[in-house]
């Protein structure tokens, strides 16, 4: 296999205006934090984010403008910070349309691009405003009886994961819960893995184990270390709160909001363009 080793940059201007786009990591662990923050430098427009439970990442990014759609279950900061306000004031204001999910059915839609199947049927949303609200069909059970909801595919563009470890050619090794990274990797037609080391593959073929993720899904591998920050990352680092407590303090009106991100994120050209 060849050496996909790349710049984030270079990774991130592989993702298209308008992509739907999968986010690694839950709520404040292990999310792609440097990967979301180039994406905001460099001025995408126009994503459908997806993951079951996001925080910063998805907050982030509709604040900014870049995202049009997000189809989640959850998107918030936990006990610690609370509720996702530039999410919630994009929603409210139209900027953003809030594709409702369960956490589940976005695992269902992901499943069912994973077995080439344009639906997956699911148990458990009985007596549930969720079908309806969208949209999901109820097919009948041709073995049972009874009718079950239907998810239709999910199939994200492009799927950023971040990882504690990878080797040049994208066998990574996730330590800790892996959320629903692999199924988004699977599910996905382009593959960006970061990591916060790049190591010997020698080590994964003594242990294929361990291996998360296997080098024939991915596409390219970025070298990131502390790639996840603000999001913690098992076993390395905790989520940052200090940053975070003031990304939400700040979130919470459009102006301060893009006053953080062209002080905090953004370098000096990206800062005129947000300007």
């Amino acid at each position: 296999m060849r050496d996909k080793r790349t710049s984030l940059e270079a990774a991130i201007a592989a993702v298209p205006d308008g992509a739907r786009l999968a986010l690694g990591g839950n709520t404040l662990h292990r999310g792609p934090g440097a990967a979301v923050h180039e994406l905001v430098r460099q001025g995408r427009r126009g994503l459908e984010i997806v993951k079951t439970a996001g925080a910063y990442d998805i907050d982030l990014l509709c604040g900014v403008g870049a995202a049009a759609t997000v189809s989640a279950g959850f998107v918030g900061f936990e006990t610690a910070f609370g509720l996702a306000p530039s999410y919630r004031r994009a929603v409210e204001g139209g900027r953003v349309e809030a594709r409702e999910h369960a956490c589940y059915t976005v695992i269902a839609g992901l499943r069912a691009a994973i077995q080439g199947v344009p639906f997956m049927p699911v148990a458990g949303l009985t007596g549930s405003d969720l079908p309806a609200a969208r949209g999901f069909r109820r097919l009948g059970d041709p073995y049972g009886g009874g009718e079950v909801v239907v998810i239709p595919a999910l199939v994200p563009d492009v799927a950023i994961v971040h990882v504690q470890e990878a080797d040049a050619i994208g066998n990574a090794r996730i330590v800790g819960t892996r959320f629903e990274d692999v199924l988004m990797v699977q599910a996905a037609r382009r593959v960006i893995l970061t990591a916060e080391r790049i190591v010997d593959g020698a080590g994964f073929e003594a242990a294929p184990e361990t291996v998360a993720i296997a080098g024939f899904m991915v596409d390219a591998v970025v070298e990131a270390p502390g790639g996840a920050w603000p999001f913690g990352c098992a076993g390395l680092y905790d989520f940052d709160t200090e940053y975070l407590a003031a990304y939400v303090a700040a979130s919470r009106a459009e102006e301060t909001l893009l006053r953080f991100v062209r002080e905090r994120i953004l370098d000096d050209a990206a800062a005129m363009v947000l300007a």
